[in-house]
């Protein structure tokens, strides 16, 4: 692939790596697949990795409307070059949680405007916009080594006030970011028991799936004991 980098030759190429049974499962984990090709991700990596980043090619491939191609358009997108009217554009596309998902930790995340897009879009009422917002909290909790413990700490209000939120797609992203944070470090573990617990006193049904289930990993043996290792390995 590495001298076809054109939009149809990769077209073509994704058409030739379609499988119908992969679209069939696709719709039973709530993937709209009326775009779909039926690719597993693993697959669409490998592509990505023999293309190599391009900013042309992604964003052909994510304006083909293509399920699998927006996949792809993520991996291959450069970071660097991406600015904020475009992700505007991209988040307003996003229609299902799969993509969503993908290109926040695939892309978003990394570029300059992660950490305020974060903010700024878990309280948008659309569906995968807010997701996307709690997504890259998730994201950044990850992959964001350098980031103080203050940048977390002050996502945890924003999780509690989206934590009322029953849509499945907005409320498992909220129980995510929340996740993530608490499993970072100790310090913020116990901050983010602090907040799921508060949570589950809303007392609507979304907050109290989201604070058994948070509580139930972040308390978890095996949770604490990788956290007080990791303590340990610094002291």
């Amino acid at each position: 692939m590495a001298a076809e980098t054109s939009i149809q030759a990769v077209l073509g190429k994704l058409d030739c790596l379609a499988n119908p049974k992969v679209r069939e499962a696709m719709a039973r984990f709530a993937v709209p697949t009326d775009r779909a090709l039926g690719i597993p991700v693993p697959v669409l990596q490998k592509l990505a990795r023999e293309l190599g980043h391009n900013h042309r090619l992604a964003q052909q491939l994510w304006h083909s409307r293509i399920h699998e191609a927006r996949h792809l358009a993520a991996m291959i997108e450069q970071p660097e070059l991406v600015t904020e009217r475009q992700l505007e554009r991209w988040v307003k596309d996003f229609d299902s949680w799969d993509v969503t998902d993908g290109c926040c930790f695939n892309l978003i995340a990394k570029t300059r405007f992660a950490w305020p897009k974060a903010r700024e879009w878990s309280g948008r009422r659309e569906e995968f916009v807010k997701r996307a917002g709690f997504a890259l909290m998730a994201a950044l909790a990850v992959h964001d080594k350098g980031a103080p413990d203050t940048r977390f700490r002050a996502c945890l209000p924003l999780i509690e006030r989206q934590a009322g939120d029953d849509r499945n797609f907005v409320k498992k992203a909220v129980n995510w970011a929340l996740r993530q944070i608490g499993k970072r470090n100790s310090r913020l573990n116990r901050a983010a028991i602090a907040s799921a617990r508060r949570i589950r006193k809303q007392e609507t049904r979304a907050a109290r799936w989201i604070a058994a289930d948070a509580l139930r990993e972040l308390e978890s043996d095996a949770v604490q004991r990788r956290l007080r290792a990791e303590k340990s390995s610094r002291l």
